[in-house]
C-alpha cells in the first residue's frame, strides 16, 4: 500500500478494491472480523444499515462471501478503507438480478468506523464505487437511505445523486418510524 506516513502510521485512508484486499494475506485473513466489528459496533450505536439489532459475526460473513462472489462475477464492486493497514470502512454496489434490471446496480452499504469517521473516509469508498460503476458499465446506480441520516443524504447530494421517491414512516425501529429515501445517479445522461 503506497501511503503518506508519519512515523509508521498512515495520515491518508487508503482505499482498495476487493482484489488489491485480496491480494494481501494479511488483510484478507482479518477482514472478515473486522468487517463484522465495524457493523456491530455502528448498528449498536444506531446506524442506520439495515439491522436492528448487531448482526452476529456468520450473517457479516455470509453477506461478504455473497459480495465477492458477486464481484468475481462481475456484478458487484467493493471497496475497503484502510488507516494504518487497519479496516476502517467498507462499502460496496450489487448488479441487479432481475433481467430486466441488469444494466442497473444498488449501492447498499457504506460503513466506516465511528473512530475514523470525519476524515472523508466515506466520501472516498463512495467516490470509487461510483467509478467502479462507470467502469463496469452500469446505467443506473441507485441507493435508498433512512430518512434522519443527514450526513449521509448530504454526501450523496454533494456527489451528484439526486433523490427520486420517499416512503414516509417505511422503516421501523421498534416503535419509531423513518422515512425511506430513494436516491440515484443516472450515468446515461453522461453519455
Amino acid at each position: 500500500m503506497n501511503t503518506a506516513s508519519n512515523g509508521g502510521v498512515t495520515l491518508e485512508p487508503v482505499v482498495l478494491d476487493a482484489a488489491e484486499s485480496a491480494s494481501d494475506p494479511d488483510l484478507r485473513a482479518r477482514f472478515a472480523v473486522s468487517a463484522h466489528r465495524i457493523l456491530a459496533d455502528l448498528v449498536r450505536e444506531g446506524a442506520a444499515l439495515g439491522w436492528v439489532d448487531p448482526p452476529s459475526y456468520d450473517e457479516v460473513a455470509e453477506l461478504l462471501d455473497h459480495v465477492f462472489s458477486a464481484v468475481h462475477a462481475g456484478d458487484a464492486a467493493l471497496r475497503a478503507a484502510y488507516l494504518d493497514r487497519q479496516l476502517v470502512g467498507v462499502g460496496y454496489w450489487l448488479r441487479h438480478a432481475r433481467p430486466t434490471h441488469r444494466p442497473h446496480a444498488d449501492l447498499e452499504k457504506i460503513a466506516v468506523a465511528a473512530s475514523a469517521q470525519g476524515r472523508g473516509i466515506g466520501r472516498a469508498l463512495t467516490t470509487a464505487l461510483i467509478d467502479d460503476a462507470r467502469r463496469a458499465g452500469i446505467e443506473v446506480l441507485t441507493l435508498d437511505v433512512r430518512g434522519d441520516n443527514s450526513g449521509a443524504l448530504h454526501l450523496y447530494r454533494a456527489l451528484g445523486f439526486t433523490e427520486y421517491g420517499r416512503l414516509p414512516g417505511f422503516v421501523a425501529v421498534g416503535e419509531r418510524r423513518y422515512d425511506k429515501v430513494f436516491c440515484m445517479m443516472d450515468f446515461r445522461q453522461e453519455e
